[in-house]
């Protein structure tokens, strides 16, 4: 990249250098609404500051709560399952009891105001999406449908496809590993990779198992596919870390990696497609998602290259 062509800082690195905080530290207080920019609140952390502009921080001041999901982010919904785009940021269930800052209890305030029937009903959590991770996920609407659903997470038989935008030159392989809670340094990761598997898996371990695929060559990284065929978790974070190539935007999963990093404000991970058979008629369906704004222009800026790297989206022979 030309040094000329350098991209304009986030708004959360800005704020990161001039108080000297982690990267959690600086985003979250972007998203509390406690940062603004030449005197308008900004709450995107990912959102880039043209030069000159003026960037205050009020660590202390009145702390702005997101706004409830949007009608837009219910993809789909029926008396037995509601299938939501996740935005990136949001807790897709309680982390803390008394927590109503999550995908579920804002879906169910938007529910509420189209007055569906059942509105009020518990939603049934069979999967989550990681904090930091856009895209779709579904929760049931009935006990059946619970059940249901939660047998074709534990079959295999939901179909998740994932898009991600990862450091260096990815290839094209098949993951499956067992993951463990702790590899041997207080990590999660792949039984064997950290330390030399002495003997088989433990019997707490999980297979887990992703299909990677790079769709697109960018500078420094790789536009990639990632298909499950389970769903452990951080299973994409950690296969991708251990094929040397950890998610840009990752702060757990890369200890090991020792090229040079691409900051982001958050790990660039979606949840861009989700399909299964409907829990009580069996009719297929399937949903789709572009990544949100900040996915996107990750991409756009790492999309330019130098000549030695061909042309743009040439992937490796």
């Amino acid at each position: 990249m030309n040094p000329d062509d350098k991209p304009s800082p986030t708004l959360a690195a800005l704020v990161r250098e001039q108080l000297a905080i982690p990267w959690s530290r600086a985003r979250r207080l972007c998203e509390e609404g406690r940062v603004s920019v030449d005197g308008v609140p900004c709450l995107d952390p990912a959102a880039r500051v043209k030069t000159g502009a003026v960037v205050v921080v009020n660590e202390h001041g009145p702390k702005r709560r997101k706004g409830p999901l949007s009608a837009e982010a219910i993809v789909y919904a029926d008396r037995d399952l509601v299938v939501i785009d996740k935005p990136a940021g949001m807790l897709s269930v309680a982390d803390e009891a008394g927590n109503k800052d999550t995908a579920a209890d804002h879906l169910r305030t938007e529910l509420r105001s189209r007055g569906e029937r059942d509105r009020d009903a518990p939603l049934g959590v069979v999967h989550r999406l990681d904090r930091d991770t856009s895209g779709l996920m579904v929760f049931a609407r009935t006990a059946d449908a619970k059940r249901v659903l939660a047998a074709m997470f534990k079959a295999h038989d939901i179909e998740r496809v994932y898009h991600a935008i990862a450091h260096g030159t990815v290839f094209a392989a098949t993951v499956d590993t067992h993951l463990v809670l702790d590899r041997g340094d207080g990590l999660r990761g792949s039984h064997g990779h950290y330390r030399r598997a002495q003997g088989d898996p433990p019997f707490e371990a999980r297979q887990a198992i992703t299909y990677v695929k790079p769709l697109e060559a960018l500078e420094g990284a790789t536009l990639v596919e990632c298909r499950l065929e389970t769903g452990r978790q951080h299973q994409i974070r950690i296969h991708l870390a251990e094929l040397g190539h950890p998610i840009v935007g990752e702060r757990v999963y890369i200890r090991d990696y020792r090229g040079e990093k691409i900051e982001s404000a958050r790990p660039m991970l979606h949840a861009r497609k989700l399909a299964f058979a409907h829990p009580r008629t069996g009719a297929p369906l399937s949903f789709e998602r572009e990544p949100p704004e900040d996915f996107g222009a990750m991409r756009r800026m790492l999309q330019a290259r130098d000549a030695a790297m061909g042309p743009p989206g040439a992937m490796p022979a």
